[in-house]
């Protein structure tokens, strides 16, 4: 099963197409830009409390039959945060004290 490979930073809709070498992810999928994850999250996914780590680029050149971007295509559906900044803050404050390892 490959990756979803969300279009966009899920914290401020910043468009991440499947070569964008700053989209992070979490064990969920969940999706942001580098600068989101490291200034408003500190490494907290606001969803289930994980770490990031840079999604893999899906090759654009099929090297393996069936083994490509267009054989594979990234999903167009936008996702978006469902919760306020405000319960974001409070949310990371209390937990990226803790390594992503511990949590």
């Amino acid at each position: 099963m490959a990756l979803e490979l969300r279009p966009n930073c899920e914290g401020c809709d910043k468009d991440l197409p499947p070569n964008a070498t700053d989209a992070r992810i979490c064990t969920f999928e969940c999706t942001f830009c580098a600068d989101c994850v490291e200034t408003l999250l500190s490494n907290v996914c606001p969803n289930c409390a994980g770490g990031f780590a840079p999604r893999p680029i899906r090759p654009a050149r099929e090297w393996r039959p069936g083994l490509s971007v267009a054989k594979r295509p990234p999903s167009t559906k936008r996702v978006h945060l469902s919760w306020t900044r405000e319960a974001i803050a409070a949310f990371v404050r209390d937990i990226a004290p803790i390594p992503p390892d511990e949590r």
